[in-house]
């Protein structure tokens, strides 16, 4: 019976979802630091949550798919993965080795208080907290380190789901 069970679990739909699940519990768990512990999400962090989405909505749609499309639509999120992983490498390098000057954009004071509304909103969905700082850590790691190594793993099960039949 649990053989039955672990087989089934690596069927690539259920694959799939477990991991459109696993991007939404860490977008969720994001916002739940943004704010309560008023963590402000930095350019690189926002780029990061973008992979994250990207992967989740790529690997739901794949969930639901015929065979194909569903591989096909799972390469894409492998790559948005990729893409978060190269994103959260240079987060963390950038936090390992800051430059003398720190300077990810301007406060959201800033913008919403001299910026028109069209030109403050895109901006605002960049981030605006210094993408050096590293105001929380689990285990040493901080949270571009934790989004490093959650896109490797998301992309490793995704390469995985893809190659079984």
């Amino acid at each position: 019976m649990l053989a039955g069970l672990g087989k089934r679990l690596r069927q690539p739909r259920v694959l799939y979802a477990a991991v459109a699940l696993a991007c939404a519990a860490l977008i969720g768990y994001a916002m739940v630091l943004q704010e309560i512990e008023h963590l402000e999400p930095c350019p690189l962090c926002i780029l990061q949550r973008y992979a994250f989405v990207v992967v989740g909505a790529l690997a739901l749609i794949a969930a639901l798919m015929p065979a194909f499309i569903g591989r096909l639509l799972a390469a894409l999120a492998t790559l948005a993965a990729l893409a978060g992983v190269g994103v959260g490498g240079w987060h963390v390098w950038l936090q390992q080795h800051p430059p003398e000057v720190s300077a990810c954009g301007p406060s959201l004071e800033y913008l919403v208080g001299n910026l028109p509304l069209g030109r403050a909103l895109p901006r605002i969905f960049q981030g605006y907290g210094d993408c050096t700082a590293i105001d929380w850590t689990f285990l040493g790691l901080s949270i571009p380190a934790w989004s490093l190594i959650w896109l490797l793993l998301l992309a490793g099960v995704l390469v995985q789901a893809q190659r079984a039949r």
